[in-house]
């Protein structure tokens, strides 16, 4: 059977559980474009009495429907780790689903001018408790379950979801700005918001066609269930050597930590030998990647392309779409051909220095070539053509994106979802998670604002972080392609190879001693003896 073939349960798994990864991206993008609408505008009061908007109270409003999401999926995302480590990965998901299709619910019912606002404040913070817990347990549910050959690529798919469910949020608002009976009613909102739904719906019910994760599994003791789950992922028999031996590198590495945790609790997961280092690179990469500029694009695409000399709504939706179309194709040509055999440092590294290069010729064309100023009162069927200058921006844009795509886009999860042993996984993901949303909040939050008040300099700060943090930060960290997830507690100096190899054989006699159905009976003399010291 071919690797492929093998996988596609797993596939099956990341298809299942990805369409909340869809719900992340589509909320990055759907906030802002909603608010972009003229009739949103003037529903809720943000156009004065000549119908031009009032700049500061839109940037308010945008910037708080935008980031109060963010808010609520900090909190989300960390709360995710004790129901993980509780109930396992595939019932949080369940649960925190339904949490957001409250959130989803209560934005699309907004309708009264006086009410309205804080329903869909209300909703969105909802919603980002649902779309942070999902956005911590998912990629680490995937990566448990995936083979190590192809785990980059299958973990990877995250980042394309996030990018098609960006892409969608876009072409939605696009659409309505198109179609007038559509655009001047209530669902210039209720469409985009309502929309949320179809994807929680599918997500909530496949995931009841998923099995639970062998690694959750094997260290709640319940080994014979992972084995079972193992060989039914890999589409082989409970007895293949192959699944013996993943299963054995699993329990070995478990019961290692087991051993050297016994007593100690959450100091010893954050602070036990070679944690630490790893918590702080998940915090790290997230922080960076929040400030590398790709995030203030998602959220405020139009504004910005309308900075950029595409004005009108429909011109700045448009060069939106595209934006979105470019991100999708671009992160899925990475992810199925090159993010397992490029590495995750070398893409990170040219990512870095291909965002940073196309931010500083951006931002130097808008200082030296900025776009013709036009009126906001000017009638749309006179708004002019963008000026060449724009265009060359946008294309600027668009090829910028390609290079977000090819690393720091999809790896900051691919590679927080290797680096963490089973037992703190949950731990890390959520570090890893808590600290994308905090700093997306931060960022979202101030979008508007650096849009507004720093024009072209904005661009030239984000390269600056592109080319001088992010891609020395890229060369510092270690490798991890092609290494099982039980090789990092080596590769981060938990376990010397020895120790491992040696552990690992002593399992593995004792799996081929006892069979298969004995697995369990095994795994609880283990215990015992863990009891006992």
């Amino acid at each position: 059977m071919s690797p492929r073939a093998s996988s596609f349960r797993v596939y099956w798994l990341a298809f299942v559980v990805y369409w909340g990864i869809v719900l992340f991206g589509y909320d990055t993008g759907v906030a802002g474009s909603v608010v972009a609408q003229t009739y949103f505008r003037q529903h809720f009061g943000f156009l004065d009495d000549k119908g031009n908007p009032i700049k500061d109270k839109v940037a308010a409003i945008t910037s708080n429907i935008v980031s109060v999401l963010q808010a609520g999926a900090f909190f989300g995302a960390l709360g995710s780790a004790p129901m993980s480590a509780a109930i396992g990965r595939r019932w949080t998901l369940i649960i925190f689903t339904l949490i957001f299709s409250v959130g989803a619910a209560l934005t699309t019912a907004a309708k009264d001018p006086g009410t309205g606002l804080a329903m869909i404040y209300a909703g969105r913070v909802i919603s980002g408790v649902g779309i942070g817990a999902i956005s911590a347990v998912a990629p680490a549910f995937v990566s448990e379950c995936a083979p190590k050959e192809a785990r980059g690529r299958i973990t990877g798919l995250f980042q394309i979801t996030v990018a098609v469910g960006v892409m969608i949020s876009y072409f939605i608002n696009y659409g309505i700005s198109l179609n007038p009976s559509i655009a001047k009613t209530p669902n210039v909102w209720r469409i985009p918001f309502g929309f949320q739904l179809v994807p929680a719906g599918l997500m909530l019910i496949g995931l009841f066609t998923v099995k639970e994760s062998p690694r959750y599994l094997a260290s709640k003791n319940r080994n014979e269930e992972a084995l079972a789950v193992l060989a039914y992922l890999r589409r082989l028999p409970p007895t293949d050597e192959s699944v013996i031996h993943e299963l054995a590198e699993i329990e070995a590495a478990i019961a290692e930590e087991r051993e050297a945790r016994v007593g100690l609790g959450l100091r010893e997961a954050f602070l036990g030998k070679g944690n630490l280092v790893r918590f702080l690179i998940a915090f790290f990469i997230f922080f960076l990647q929040q400030w590398g500029g790709q995030n203030t694009v998602g959220y405020y695409a139009p504004q910005i392309f309308a900075s950029l000399g595409f004005v009108g709504t429909k011109n700045s939706l448009l060069a939106s779409g595209i934006y979105g179309v470019v991100k999708v194709v671009a992160t899925t040509i990475f992810v199925t051909l090159f993010v397992d055999s490029l590495g995750r440092r070398w893409s990170l590294f040219i990512s870095a220095m291909g965002m940073g290069t196309f931010f500083f010729i951006i931002g130097a064309l808008l200082k030296t070539v900025p776009p013709p100023a036009v009126s906001s009162s000017t009638p749309a069927d006179q708004i002019p053509p963008p000026a060449p200058s724009s265009k060359a921006m946008a294309a600027m844009l668009y090829l910028y994106v390609c290079f977000y795509s090819m690393g720091w886009g999809p790896l900051p999860w691919v590679y927080s979802a290797d680096i963490f042993p089973t037992r703190t996984r949950h731990y890390g993901m959520a570090v890893a998670s808590g600290s994308q949303w905090l700093w997306n909040f931060v960022v979202s939050y101030e979008g508007t604002r650096m849009v507004n008040a720093l024009g072209y300099k904005m661009f030239l700060m984000f390269a600056t972080i592109n080319v001088g943090a992010m891609a020395t930060f890229s060369l510092l960290i270690p490798e991890t392609k092609g290494r099982s997830l039980e090789d990092m507690d080596v590769i981060f100096g938990s376990k010397t190879q020895e120790e491992r190899d040696a552990h690992i054989r002593a399992t593995e006699d004792a799996l081929g001693m006892h069979g298969g159905a004995d697995v369990k009976r095994s795994n609880e003399g283990s215990v015992r003896e863990d009891e006992k010291v």
